[in-house]
């Protein structure tokens, strides 16, 4: 189980994070593909979809783990540079490997969601995913996401959710509850990874709630579109 001060603590929490996508760095991407049966791929190619990078756009994308989003933006365009900022260095590092062609289309940083290290209104676009519920402190990050966009630029966030359907959701709790950090421990050895994974989820303000809260931090026109019986979901914003 997971220590309570991790998940109602911010200090214990962001060390916590940390820490723990360091020792699972070597089998992020595995586990993402077969705990999600293949599924998370065509969640994070709706998530650009609904993006819509135009071409010479810089983007950004944070908690980019290993990068797989920030790659998918880079190749929506002609002239699209994304820089991945994420707080676990060997993740940085697995997501450098996978670049075969060496692009500079995606440059990597370590950096901290809730004080990034850009000036005001740098980007046209911002990515996020699966990751802003691993922020140990939401409204400041939200708040530093709205104030390096420029005016006129969107947010791409997509994020865990709780089925509403009272079957599919009995069904996807008992996977996240149980058989997932069963699978989870046996790949990755880490115990407490997917432990953390169903409780972060469960207590992430998803739907209306984390879309009021996009809005109390600047930005307009906040849309959710929830994916696959609402097991995710993509919320849209934009920056006037």
């Amino acid at each position: 189980m997971v220590d309570r001060d991790v998940l109602v603590k911010p200090e214990a929490k962001r060390v916590f994070v940390r820490r723990m996508f360091d020792g699972i760095a070597g089998t992020y991407d595995l586990l993402n593909h077969v705990l999600s049966l293949g599924i998370d791929i065509v969640w994070r190619k709706q998530t650009i979809d609904k993006l819509q990078p135009e071409a010479n756009w810089h983007i950004l994308d944070l908690a980019t783990g290993t990068g797989d989003l920030g790659f998918e933006s880079a190749k929506r365009g002609t002239h699209i540079d994304v820089v991945g900022v994420d707080l676990s260095v060997p993740m940085l590092r697995k997501g450098v490997e996978k670049n075969p062609a060496k692009s500079d289309t995606l440059k990597f940083l370590c950096g901290d969601c809730e004080h990034l290290p850009f000036p005001n209104e740098l980007f046209d676009g911002l990515t996020i995913g699966f990751g802003i519920r691993n922020v140990a402190n939401l409204e400041p990050a939200l708040m530093e996401m709205c104030r390096v966009i420029k005016p006129g630029g969107r947010a791409a966030i997509l994020e865990f959710s709780r089925p509403r359907t009272p079957f599919f959701r009995s069904i996807y709790n008992f996977y996240f509850r149980s058989i997932l950090p069963i699978i989870g421990r046996l790949i990755s050895r880490d115990p407490s990874a997917y432990h953390y994974l169903y409780e972060s989820v469960m207590r992430f303000p998803e739907g209306p709630e984390f879309c009021r809260r996009l809005e109390n931090a600047g930005f307009t026109q906040v849309q959710a579109f929830r994916l696959t019986f609402g097991i995710a979901t993509i919320y849209m914003a934009h920056k006037n």
